[in-house]
């Protein structure tokens, strides 16, 4: 199991904007075949960074699920609304792997 992390920086004024297009990932990933984790907007801090995590099989379950994204009608429609609205300066991203499972209980007080 691969973990993707995509590392945006965003416009602050557009922070709404941003928000629309994670809502809108939030039903198109999932149905497409990623394990959405979530989509983290800036609260506290930077105004600028924003995450999109998920988790994929592999490499190559990956590019079978950007295929589909691709040309899934909300996937498209919310590609449009990113390019139109330009609310995302930057974006980055990187597979990682989990290395620290299994992990221990929380030990409560």
């Amino acid at each position: 199991m691969l973990t993707c992390f995509i590392r945006y920086e965003i416009d602050p004024f557009k922070k709404d904007a941003f928000t629309e297009y994670a809502r809108a990932w939030g039903q198109a990933i999932p149905r497409n075949g990623a394990d959405l984790i979530g989509y983290f907007g800036p609260h506290e801090g930077s105004a600028t960074t924003a995450y999109g995590v998920y988790n994929i099989e592999t490499l190559a379950a990956y590019e079978a699920y950007r295929a589909r994204l691709a040309a899934d009608p909300l996937g498209k429609e919310n590609y449009e609304f990113a390019k139109r609205e330009r609310f995302i300066l930057k974006e980055d991203r990187i597979f990682l792997k989990n290395v620290s499972v299994p992990h221990s209980p929380p030990v409560l007080p």
